[in-house]
């Protein structure tokens, strides 16, 4: 179980690494997108700053969560984000609801893994 548990958390962290590291060198396709789909995507490219954080915190929780030490931080960086992703779906492409209610529940995962951790955070 142990070895499935790291497997499963290293294909989280790479997956985030992954996303964000495409808002920097934009590498992955842009999926086509419904006319309220553009109109968010412009929004956010008009916000300049928007995007490069976005991508930042994916990209440096995604390499934290890979290392074993770090991995509560990582996770805590990427929960704000990922509560983004499921609203947006919620919102905007239910069919993606799937994929970002996995990766939730995989960041509630590493939570409840690093528990003790997290009992001085919490009091």
């Amino acid at each position: 179980m142990k070895i499935f548990k790291n497997i499963v958390f290293v294909l989280f962290g790479l997956m985030f690494a992954n996303a964000g590291l495409d808002k920097f060198v934009h590498y992955m396709p842009i999926p086509e997108m419904d006319s309220a789909m553009q109109e968010i995507a412009k929004a956010m490219v008009a916000l300049k700053w928007l995007l490069p954080l976005v991508g930042a915190v994916e990209l440096l929780g995604g390499v934290l969560v890979l290392i074993p030490k770090t991995r509560l931080l990582g996770a805590l960086m990427i929960f704000p984000v990922l509560i983004g992703i499921l609203c947006h779906n919620a919102t905007f492409a239910p069919e993606g609801l799937a994929i970002a209610g996995i990766l939730f529940l995989i960041n509630i995962w590493i939570f409840i893994d690093q528990g003790n951790k997290l009992k001085p955070l919490l009091g």
